[in-house]
């Protein structure tokens, strides 16, 4: 009997230090989604928290799933120091912008096209804590558009209340000078 205490109270503890290893891991907080406008450079910001102060052995990769669901391209790898893609769509198009001393592991994509909208991952591994969750940036690049429909829009009202405005104008110009021309003839046969 004394056996089976022992075990149960042995499952119970290894359960309360499973929960314990699962509370140190490592959280990982990006936006849901950004918006980008084709050919401008876009910051991916990441940002982590870690029971564990950051090591020498923090690690950081960045990957990119297109939109097409075609396969998981690598984007960029911190170990250390950055290292930038070697090839791929990404190569030279990609630069560090974090700070490991503040727990930010950003990049910044440089001329974004159409085709990179996708989404982005953010890992981040700080040993001990090897475990936790994976950050995700959905990002959309849009096309400049010069003349968007509210400009289109406040445009065509405005030209619209012009032309009521001329309108009403030339209406009431002419009207006083319907009286005047009437005002005159009667003068005249007033005269006469």
């Amino acid at each position: 009997m004394r056996g089976r205490t022992w075990l149960g109270a042995a499952l119970v503890l290894g359960a309360q230090l499973r929960a314990l290893w699962l509370a140190a891991a490592v959280e990982v907080h990006t936006a849901k989604e950004v918006v980008a406008v084709n050919g401008t450079n876009q910051r991916l910001k990441c940002t982590f928290s870690s029971s564990s102060p950051v090591s020498q052995q923090l690690s950081v990769s960045w990957n990119f799933q297109p939109e097409d669901l075609s396969s998981h391209e690598p984007v960029f790898y911190y170990l250390k120091e950055p290292y930038k893609p070697p090839s791929g769509r990404f190569k030279e198009r990609v630069t560090w912008d974090g700070n490991i001393e503040r727990n930010d592991v950003s990049i910044i994509i440089w001329n974004l096209q159409p085709s990179d909208n996708g989404t982005f991952t953010c890992q981040v591994t700080n040993w001990p804590d090897v475990y936790g969750t994976i950050g995700e940036v959905r990002l959309r690049v849009v096309q400049k558009v010069n003349f968007s429909e509210i400009h289109f829009l406040a445009v065509a009202i405005g030209s619209a209340s012009a032309l009521m405005i001329i309108v009403v104008t030339a209406v009431i110009i002419c009207r006083q000078h319907r009286r005047r021309a009437r005002d005159k003839r009667l003068e005249v046969a007033d005269t006469e």
